[in-house]
C-alpha cells in the first residue's frame, strides 16, 4: 500500500481525531472570515451624505427578508470590468454601514440589485412583482401578488429605536413618527409627505408606489425599498465627502 494511502487509512480509523482535525479546519476558516469584523469600527467610515432607510423602506427590507429574494439576489457589484459596464460601480463596505444583517451576498439567479434604484419605475416594478413573465417573459422568479395585502406598521417605532442602539441615527422625532411617515411616503399628496424630506433627506422617493395612494400595503413598501437601493449615499459615485467612522457614528 503507497505510502500517503496507508497514511489516510489509518487516520480514518481514528474517528475522533478525524473529528478533531475537521474542526481545527472549519475553525482556521471561521477565524478568517470573523477576526476583521472586530476591527470594523476603524476599517469602514460612513459617508456623512449616508441616510438611514425610511420605516417604509425598512419594513420592505424585512419582506425582501421574509420572501427569500436575497437567496437568488445579490447586492454586491464586484469590481471586475463587465461587473461595472453592467451594474455600475463596485459596491463599498461604507454603503451598507447602517445595514442589519448586510445582504450582499454572491447568489445570482437573477440579476444584481445593489444599483437598482431609480433604474425602473414604480408600476414596472409592482406589475414584474405580480406577474414576473408579464413583464420579462423569460423569467423564472415566481410571483407575489400577496404583497397587494395590507401592511403591518405596528412595530415600526420598536424596530427604528432598536437599530438606533445598533448605531443607526434614528432620531426621536424620526422614531415617534415611523407610522405616520410610512404611511405619508406613500402619498405624496397627504398633508404629511412633507415631514419625509424634513427628517431623512430630499433624496428620498415619495411616492404611490402600489399605484393606490388610499392604501398602505407590502407592495409599497417592498417597491419603496427597492426604490432606495444603491440611493442611500453618493460615495460610489465620488460623492460624500467628509466622512466618520461607524464608531463615531454610533456615539
Amino acid at each position: 500500500m503507497r505510502p500517503m494511502l496507508k497514511l489516510h487509512y489509518n487516520l480514518e480509523k481514528l474517528s475522533m481525531g478525524l473529528v478533531a482535525a475537521i474542526i481545527l479546519a472549519a475553525s482556521v476558516g471561521g477565524i478568517v472570515e470573523i477576526a476583521p469584523l472586530f476591527t470594523i469600527d476603524e476599517t469602514v467610515d460612513v459617508p456623512a451624505d449616508l441616510r438611514p432607510q425610511t420605516p417604509l423602506e425598512l419594513a420592505g427590507r424585512e419582506i425582501y427578508l421574509r420572501e427569500g429574494c436575497y437567496a437568488c439576489h445579490s447586492q454586491m457589484v464586484r469590481s471586475l470590468a463587465d461587473e461595472i459596464d453592467r451594474y455600475g460601480p463596485y459596491s463599498l463596505a461604507a454603503e451598507s454601514a447602517y445595514d442589519h444583517p448586510m445582504l450582499w451576498g454572491s447568489k445570482r439567479t437573477g440579476p444584481d440589485l445593489a444599483r437598482l434604484g431609480g433604474k425602473y419605475s414604480d408600476a414596472w416594478h409592482v406589475a414584474h412583482l405580480v406577474d414576473p413573465r408579464a413583464v420579462v417573459p423569460e423569467s423564472i422568479m415566481p410571483a407575489y401578488p400577496w404583497l397587494m395585502r395590507p401592511l403591518e406598521t405596528g412595530d415600526m417605532a420598536a424596530q427604528l429605536s432598536t437599530l438606533a442602539r445598533l448605531g443607526v441615527p434614528y432620531t426621536d422625532a424620526m422614531i415617534a413618527n415611523a407610522e405616520r411617515d410610512a404611511l405619508a411616503q406613500s402619498r405624496p399628496e397627504g398633508d404629511d409627505a412633507a415631514g419625509i424630506p424634513d427628517r431623512y433627506g430630499e433624496g428620498v422617493a415619495v411616492s404611490a408606489f402600489d399605484g393606490d395612494p388610499a392604501r398602505l400595503t407590502e407592495m409599497d413598501a417592498l417597491v419603496a425599498y427597492l426604490q432606495s437601493l444603491g440611493r442611500l449615499t453618493g460615495v460610489a459615485y465620488g460623492e460624500g465627502a467628509g466622512r466618520e467612522t461607524t464608531e463615531e457614528a454610533a456615539r
